[in-house]
């Protein structure tokens, strides 16, 4: 019999989203959580995100569709443009949850998570990479060539249909 597995995922909202819409159409945050607990049994999805209050609202629906939400303060930069580096919250999660899951899915093409996805392939705790599109990988991920999953190919499960670019 095989041992079930309690898999979580670690998700970095800002690179999957913005990803996806260089792609031209928008994720349907539902469905996505739908497939990852389908797909790759994620019992808990983190998603890590910079907090704006007039977004409250998309947080309680986040919220409510199983996300477990992790917010950093925002800046906002010289061009005024809203600034939320998420990235050492997102390790520092998946090192404080370490021992609580059976395999970890990252989500992010992003390079700077290169030492934590080496650590949790070299522990045999890594269960896939998912990223948005291969224009957004970095080159540093192709080593885990094996363990990546381009969402650019998954838009017929995981388009918000309602929405228009």
């Amino acid at each position: 019999m095989r041992k079930k597995e309690h898999n979580y995922a670690f998700i970095d909202s800002q690179n999957l989203n913005l990803g996806i819409k260089d792609l031209g159409w928008s994720l349907d945050f539902r469905k996505f959580r739908i497939y990852l607990s389908n797909k790759y049994r994620v019992k808990k999805a983190f998603l890590f995100l910079g907090f704006v209050s007039k977004y409250k609202r998309l947080y309680e629906d986040l919220s409510s569709y199983g996300y477990i939400l992790i917010f950093k303060p925002v800046i906002q930069n010289r061009e005024g443009r809203i600034k939320g580096n998420i990235d050492a919250e997102l390790v520092m999660y998946v090192m404080k949850e370490i021992n609580n899951f059976g395999y970890a899915v990252i989500v992010s093409g992003d390079g700077d998570f290169y030492c934590l996805i080496k650590y949790l392939d070299e522990l045999h705790k890594l269960k896939a990479i998912l990223i948005p599109n291969q224009k957004s990988s970095s080159s540093l991920l192709e080593k885990f060539s094996n363990k990546k999953v381009l969402l650019e190919f998954e838009r017929e499960k995981l388009e918000n249909k309602k929405w228009k670019a």
